[in-house]
């Protein structure tokens, strides 16, 4: 196995870098706990090819797998993008793989001109074919032109403006992407039994944009305490502050670790269960220790919701729980590992 990264993945990530950090800034964010999702940006990542990663080679795809995606993700994490990547390229563009469906969805995604979102954990029944059911907290639901729904005996794709759609705005620890979404006798397209296939890319993808949030705020942090001074002597003079990013050092590297081997048996479409899982633990782990160590070492100031580092914080911890939590991941894990 060879973690270096390909010459695909380093160009992507590197054209990703650049048009966030041109794009994202305070200004666009917006105050906290507000927007969620910047469709400029969105608009600029079409435009530049970085979406053209969600179309199959049917309709003129590039060619961009996995690790590409996984590249892309690592660079929102680390701006802090609002833009619904994960669930409308890495996972939208896993299941729409015939030429129908990929025109009629992929195609606009990859122009940036439509929104999916993947609701996998509601309570979602299919009768002949119409969806009846809610999920709340939806991410990125306020703002899908369709959604990818887990029912009882399958996927299906639903139109936002299909009979029985009802989507309310709901606002997070972080943003207000989010959508409480009802379906009653709503007709969608069935998929298959893509659950499972869903929840592997959407658990690794969160992997991916924590690596960057932790990643990131980990530098910041290491910057501040280069500056910071207390009693005459520089914050990172102190042992107990050197022992601190230390460790946020390694946690950091473990969610780097983790995350790549679990996306290469991913991507090489072998069992990766086990992996993935492991990987959401270090996630949730490290997402939650680095976020703190950001926010203590910057003390007062970490506090503030217009600082920087909060919105590292803030997005940390969004990420760790996305799955459950570090004690879910545990439980999932040792599930796998005992049978």
């Amino acid at each position: 196995m060879d973690f270096s990264l390909t010459e695909a993945q380093q160009a992507l990530a590197s054209l990703t870098r650049r048009i966030l950090a041109d794009q994202v800034t305070p200004e666009t964010l917006g105050p906290h706990g507000s927007g969620g999702f910047d469709a400029p940006l969105w608009t600029s990542l079409a435009r530049a090819g970085v979406l053209d990663a969600a179309l199959p080679s049917s309709v003129g795809g590039g060619g961009f797998g996995l690790l590409e995606q996984c590249s892309v993700l690592i660079e929102i994490g680390r701006a802090v993008a609002p833009v619904p990547y994960l669930s409308s390229v890495v996972q939208a563009g896993s299941v729409l793989t015939s030429p129908a469906l990929a025109e009629q969805w992929l195609l606009p995604v990859s122009r940036g001109d439509a929104v999916i979102a993947v609701a996998l954990d509601g309570s979602f029944a299919a009768s002949d074919g119409l969806l009846t059911g809610a999920q709340t907290t939806v991410p990125f639901g306020a703002f899908a032109d369709a959604l990818l729904i887990s029912a009882d005996d399958g996927v299906y794709i639903v139109e936002r403006d299909a009979p029985g759609v009802s989507i309310s705005r709901q606002a997070t620890v972080d943003h207000a992407d989010a959508g409480l979404v009802s379906l009653s006798d709503t007709p969608g397209v069935a998929l298959g039994d893509v659950s499972e296939q869903l929840r592997l890319r959407g658990a690794l993808g969160v992997c991916a944009q924590q690596l960057g949030v932790v990643s990131r705020a980990l530098e910041l942090t290491a910057a501040y305490t280069r500056e910071r001074k207390q009693f005459d002597k520089v914050l990172g003079s102190f042992q107990a502050v050197r022992h601190r990013l230390a460790d946020a050092y390694l946690d950091v590297e473990a969610v780097r670790l983790t995350l790549w081997q679990a996306a290469w048996k991913l991507s090489e479409g072998l069992p990766a269960t086990t992996e993935v899982a492991t990987a959401a633990f270090w996630a949730a782990e490290a997402g939650h220790r680095v976020a703190h160590t950001a926010v203590h070492l910057h003390g007062g100031v970490g506090i503030d919701v217009e600082h920087p580092v909060h919105r590292y914080f803030a997005a940390a911890k969004r990420l760790e729980f996305a799955g459950g939590g570090a004690t879910a991941q545990l439980l999932n894990l040792g599930g796998f590992v005992c049978g």
